[in-house]
């Protein structure tokens, strides 16, 4: 495969598919991105990043850290950036070739509060792989550099990405100030002369964006007959400009309904918007993976 960029293009796919598996189908994608993480074009990169790291050691000095309870592990990352990135390539393509371990480990390391098995999987997906491919694709085309990410000082201010759907705005804002965050609505801000997206640069200086990706418009690709549901494009164009100024880890998405989601966006972790409120539980699970304090009988309410 000689376009790198193609090969990514299906790495991010994987990533998407495995974002919404479940217990019965995660397999497969998380297969497939193994398979995609060993091509040869990436052999190199790949004997650079896990020269001198040792999986089995990482594994060991992790598991020493389990306490009484389920879930209290911690993983024992090194300080530098390569060999975490090198532990994390090792880690992913020992999943993709025991699937079932990778649920082993969920529940070991990811399972605080008696979450189920498949929620240990999702959040290996989005605390793990997600950055890693992040970072992995940062690495392989910058030739085996690593520069320092900018940052910015925590805020407790979340942005709230919206389309039409004012109820699932609400739902969203009410969430995120009962939990102890100020939630920012662009169209509740002073316009001051301002266009849109001065406005959006005025306000972004949150600590997270939640993005909702509601079923607002419509569209198909050139030659295609049938139309999909899709987010309105200032919610799409928000949404880049969060994840290049905040970084793609602070960004959630939270999708309501059949929406279609550009695999360009596989860095972002998003969740589906259920009618159970489960998504409130993730979308304080990805605040906390951010650096926020969480406060978790507020949103067990």
């Amino acid at each position: 495969m000689s376009d790198r960029r193609d090969l990514f293009r299906q790495i991010n796919n994987a990533v998407l598919d495995l974002q919404a598996s479940d217990l019965s189908s995660y397999s497969a994608p998380l297969k497939r991105l193994g398979r995609l993480l060993q091509h040869t074009d990436l052999q190199a990169s790949n004997a650079a990043l896990t020269d001198n790291v040792s999986l089995d050691v990482f594994i060991a000095a992790s598991e020493g850290t389990q306490g009484g309870m389920v879930g209290s592990a911690r993983l024992q990352w090194p300080d530098d950036d390569t060999e975490i990135l090198g532990l994390k390539l090792l880690l992913i393509l020992k999943f993709s070739e025991r699937p079932e371990y990778m649920a082993e480990f969920g529940y070991q390391f990811f399972s605080g509060g008696g979450r189920k098995i498949v929620s240990g999987v999702h959040a290996i997906t989005s605390q793990i792989i997600i950055p890693f491919v992040r970072d992995y694709k940062d690495y392989v085309e910058s030739r085996g550099r690593i520069s320092p990410a900018l940052v910015l000082p925590m805020s407790n201010k979340v942005f709230i990405v919206h389309g039409h759907d004012g109820e699932a705005r609400e739902t969203t804002a009410r969430f995120l100030a009962s939990i102890g965050f100020e939630p920012i609505i662009l169209n509740e801000q002073a316009n001051k002369g301002r266009t849109i997206i001065e406005k959006v640069e005025a306000n972004a200086d949150v600590g997270f964006a939640v993005v909702l990706l509601t079923p607002d418009d419509v569209g198909r690709a050139n030659g295609d007959n049938d139309l999909e549901p899709r987010a309105r494009q200032n919610v799409l164009l928000e949404l880049g400009y969060f994840m290049a100024r905040l970084g793609r880890e602070k960004v959630c998405a939270l999708r309501k309904g059949n929406v279609s989601i550009p695999s360009d966006f596989a860095g972002v972790v998003w969740e589906i918007m259920d009618d159970a409120g489960g998504w409130k539980q993730k979308l304080a699970r990805e605040l906390q993976a951010a650096g926020h304090a969480v406060d978790w009988n507020k949103v067990m309410r």
